[in-house]
C-alpha cells in the first residue's frame, strides 16, 4: 500500500497516475466533484470512491473465479475471470452475397 498526503485533487492524480500500480485506487471524500474528477483522471483498471480497495476481486464483481488480474488496457481490465480470458472468432459462410456500399432506403 502506498498512501501521501497531498494538497488537493490534483496533486492526488498527478501522484498516482505516475506511481500508481494502475491496479486499484480509492478516494475518500464527501465532495461529489472531487470523487467525479478523481474516478474519471485516474488511470487505474478500478477506482473505488468511499469503498475499500479489497472489492477489487472477481468473485465481488460477479466474474466467478477470479483467474489473473490485468492492468493493461487491451481486452480484460482488472480482475479476470474465464469470459474475459475467452476470445472468439466469427466464421461466415456464404453464396458470393456482397455488401452494398449503399445502405437501404
Amino acid at each position: 500500500m502506498t498512501v501521501k498526503v497531498v494538497d488537493g485533487i490534483d496533486e492526488a492524480i498527478s501522484h498516482i497516475n505516475e506511481y500508481g500500480s494502475h491496479h486499484t485506487d480509492a478516494i475518500v471524500t464527501r465532495d461529489i466533484d472531487a470523487a467525479s474528477s478523481f474516478s474519471t483522471s485516474v488511470d487505474s483498471a478500478a477506482v473505488h470512491v468511499n469503498a475499500s480497495t479489497r472489492f477489487n476481486d472477481g468473485g465481488e464483481y460477479g466474474l466467478g473465479a477470479e483467474i489473473g488480474i490485468s492492468t493493461d488496457k487491451f481486452h480484460a481490465r482488472g480482475p479476470c475471470g474465464l469470459r474475459e480470458l475467452t476470445s472468439y472468432k466469427n466464421v461466415v459462410h456464404g453464396k458470393g452475397q456482397s455488401r452494398s456500399l449503399q445502405p437501404p432506403a
